[in-house]
């Protein structure tokens, strides 16, 4: 018989209490849960919190959470009432803009598999009668949404788990995280150290404070959020049988930042209309667990009316029958708010054992609870968590200033119809690289993304707007994807495909691992044979413990003990750090060390059929085919610069991703740029780069693939080496991360493939994430798409069934209407390669 390891849960609220509940159920009941508050009414967010529950979202694993808590607390019940009433989800459009969003979310959730539909206004007013028809343009409609009772569901869960053999501490506040030797060895209270292997941080709002006992800075702002209770309106007399009952759907007038739900015969209106309202751990109302009740408690805040009153009368406006009534109650809840609006998931890299499920709202709760449990049991998620990872965030991000900037930005656009590509107003120049002054005066538009400025097109390239070729001219975008867009990339592209162009690559993350176990450690966790001689460069992946894609990288041997590594985020370096950390702690003569050189470093991806003409100029190193091959790197010098340079080109060209360091960047710019007007040379800019990539069909991890798929159903099978899996030669299988379940994945072909797609008309341009029906049906999503300038057509990635064929018709509904599509063969441009190896 096994026993389950001794986990601490930290906080018995919705999360919490979840957790506690899906280990349970997965055996695991070597369990104590924490709480500082009452656990009748532990007094967080879940205390206060109204329960409505939207499950639409742009990003599919919070769609995938929601759906889960909805599908759990429907099935959690106690004398034949649900903890879930499901009473549909209406969010309406009162302006054009409004309505043109809501089927762009109507996208997202066929995508997802929730079923939607947007309505007229007459439908609006049917399904909720208190509404002033005159304002509303139309909805969108969910009926499985509704309103969780988190209370009832917290004081249940802690029922069924407790009976199961989990233990429940509450009024009992945590004082320290007991540690030894890198791991957590249990909780301190007042009264005692309960033992632990492992602790999750459930604390909410309090994350900060639980985080800073063990070192870590938990990205995580609490703010106040107003939410108030009417009067009794005569129009709800007599429909609701309970105090808090509800009948009219969950409703959103997210044109005013408000939402509504119904309580009994009153109305409950939440408002994000107002200022932002950080909250003060160390300043919050001190009330005992004695004088907790649902009116008092440390996450309830005085209510401030003035900054409510603008709401109170757009509120009036919108539903008539609140013209008669006033306002019975009040308060400001706090919340919390993340810089992205995510929640923090996952292990500590710092303290193995030590996990945190923060940040998490009721509307996710059981679903973050349920991936967390699959962590811990299972070792993954089922549910890709690299959007939610704690670890997402580059150190700069982590900064107190830019957690609280960016949480009160969040709050604020919390309703607002934003751009997939629109950028941060502030804090911005946060990570700028050595070439940056050049990219200004060269009237570079930039975005931002971890902190990096990247030039997305430069207007000193306007001017080849005259000279582009029929051929080669972009059509006329509708105004939304024209947002952030330029045809000036258009001209970039060209320029890259005829002559050559500077890319400033320096954001992608770069990693140096070195050391006698450096070879070791990347043959062990790669599905690449790095066991090359040095000057070789491997592309391969990183696989989750069940076969799935958790990254796909770079591997640049540079000597027998050192080798650089591009990566896709901080996610990446945490693995590779934690991984190296216990190699070298299991064998010291296989000690690994593990650098982040991104910020010391610089990288120029110099590209383009004229590539060498220009090289030729600065550098007397051999740069021909056979000195320096495709997937190939060799130490350089140009113009006296010392350069690392590697054969790699993620647009599809000839070309080098030529590094050094910082101090001589500019200098490194400025040699190549001169040494290139005779042939042409442009700086080009993002929105050039990702058309060209898709031309490639290059998949960009995190849109395109995710761990959820394989590298088989990605078309990333070329990245498995055949000598690992024992293909080469019939050679002998050698095992590394996730080899075992991604033989057997290959043994039942996934269901679904990604299948490149080239839009029939020519000029309708997509931009991902939306659905793709086949013969009528809704079976797939869109990933990437950009305008192939190359070839003269938009371009989408998109996962579709697995029988879909190349030159079988789709359609990708974009905002409503249907755009048709034929699947195409990969790679669009160059597929013998010939540009690259030549």
């Amino acid at each position: 018989m096994t026993t389950s390891p001794r986990v601490v849960i930290i906080g018995a609220g919705i999360v919490g209490a979840n957790l506690a509940d899906e280990l349970a159920s997965r055996g695991w009941t070597n369990t104590t849960v924490v709480e500082q508050g009452p656990l009748h009414l532990a007094g967080g967010s879940s205390s206060h919190a109204p329960g409505l529950v939207f499950q639409t979202n742009a990003s599919k694993t919070m769609s995938e959470f929601a759906g889960y808590t909805v599908e759990k607390l429907l099935s959690l019940r106690a004398d034949g009432v649900s903890c879930f009433n499901q009473v549909g989800g209406l969010e309406l459009a009162t302006t054009g803009a409004r309505l043109a969003e809501l089927h762009r979310k109507l996208g997202y959730a066929t995508s997802w598999g929730i079923e939607a539909r947007v309505i007229d206004a007459d439908e609006c007013e049917k399904h909720y009668p208190l509404l002033g028809r005159d304002q509303v343009l139309g909805g969108l409609y969910v009926p499985s949404d509704g309103l969780a009772s988190s209370a009832r569901a917290v004081r249940l869960l802690i029922e069924r788990s407790a009976a199961a053999g989990v233990t429940f501490v509450g009024s009992t506040p945590v004082l320290a995280i007991e540690q030894r030797g890198g791991k957590v060895t249990g909780v301190r209270t007042p009264d005692a150290v309960i033992p632990a292997d492992i602790v999750v941080s459930c604390a909410g709002f309090w994350g900060p404070k639980i985080g800073a006992m063990v070192g870590m800075a938990v990205p995580l702002l609490p703010l106040a959020h107003q939410y108030v209770t009417t009067t009794a309106l005569p129009a709800l007399a007599g429909r609701n049988e309970l105090p808090d009952g509800a009948q009219l759907p969950i409703l959103r007038y997210q044109d005013k930042d408000l939402y509504y739900r119904e309580h009994g015969d009153r109305i409950g209106i939440g408002s994000y209309a107002h200022r932002p309202m950080p909250a003060d751990l160390d300043q919050l109302p001190r009330v005992g667990p004695a004088e907790m009740n649902e009116h008092r408690m440390p996450s309830r805040l005085e209510f401030t009316e003035a900054d409510f009153l603008p709401s109170w009368r757009d509120s009036q406006a919108l539903l008539p029958a609140l013209r008669d009534a006033a306002i019975e109650d009040g308060f400001n809840g706090i919340f919390s708010f993340t810089p992205d609006g995510g929640p923090l998931v996952g292990e500590s890299p710092e303290l193995e054992g030590f996990y945190l499920a923060e940040a998490v709202w009721v509307t996710h709760s059981a679903g973050v609870a349920r991936a967390v449990a699959e962590l811990l049991v299972e070792g993954q998620s089922r549910t890709p968590l690299h959007e939610c990872e704690v670890s997402r965030f580059e150190e700069v991000q982590t900064a107190e200033s830019y957690v609280s900037e960016t949480s009160q930005q969040n709050f604020v656009e919390i309703y607002d119809i934003l751009h997939p590509l629109q950028p941060r107003v502030s804090p911005r120049e946060l990570r700028v690289s050595p070439f940056n002054v050049r990219q200004k005066a060269l009237g570079a538009f930039f975005l931002e993304s971890a902190g990096w400025e990247r030039p997305h097109w430069f207007e000193a390239n306007a001017r080849l707007l005259n000279e582009l070729p029929p051929e080669w001219q972009p059509p006329e975008r509708e105004p939304w994807a024209a947002q952030f867009s330029s045809p000036i990339s258009a001209a970039e592209a060209w320029k890259t495909r005829t002559a050559v162009a500077l890319y400033d690559m320096t954001p992608l993350k770069r990693l140096v691992i070195s050391g006698p176990g450096a070879l070791a450690l990347l043959q062990r966790l790669s599905t690449g044979q790095i066991a090359k001689k040095p000057g070789a460069v491997t592309y391969c992946l990183l696989l989750a413990g069940d076969g799935g894609i958790r990254s796909d990288i770079t591997i640049a041997r540079l000597d027998e003990e050192t080798f650089q590594i591009g990566v896709n985020g901080n996610i990446d370096l945490d693995y590779f750090t934690v991984e190296a950390r216990k190699q070298t702690a299991a064998d010291v003569a296989q000690w690994v060390q593990v650098r982040d050189s991104t910020g010391s470093t610089c990288c120029i991806g110099l590209w383009g059929p004229l590539a060498r003409a220009v090289m030729a100029k600065v550098s007397t190193d051999d740069f021909s085919n056979d000195a320096l091959r495709y997937f190939r790197t060799k130490h350089v010098r140009i113009g006296g610069v010392p350069v690392t340079a590697m054969r790699l080109s993620y647009v599809g060209e000839l070309g080098w991703e030529l590094y050094t360091t910082a101090e001589n960047g500019l200098r490194l710019w400025d040699l190549l740029f001169a040494a290139g007007q005779e042939h042409g040379i442009i700086a080009a800019g993002r929105g050039a780069f990702n058309s060209l990539r898709l031309e490639k069909g290059y998949r960009l991890w995190g849109t395109d693939v995710t761990p959820e798929h394989d590298p088989y159903q990605a078309g990333l099978g070329f990245s498995v080496s055949k000598a690992k899996t024992g293909e080469d030669d019939g050679g002998k299988a050698v095992d590394f991360a996730g080899s075992a379940a991604l033989a057997r994945r290959r043994e039942n072909p996934a269901a679904r493939e990604l299948r490149c797609l080239t839009v029939d008309d020519g000029t309708s341009i997509v931009l991902g994430k939306e659905p793709v029906y086949v013969h009528g049906e809704a079976a797939g999503y869109v990933t990437s798409a950009a305008y192939g300038y190359s070839i003269g057509k938009p371009i989408a990635y998109a996962w579709l069934p697995a029988a879909t064929a190349v030159g079988d018709g789709v359609d990708i509904e974009y905002f409503g209407r249907r755009i048709r599509a034929t699947v195409t063969a990969e790679p669009l441009v160059d597929p013998g390669m010939e540009r690259l190896r030549g």
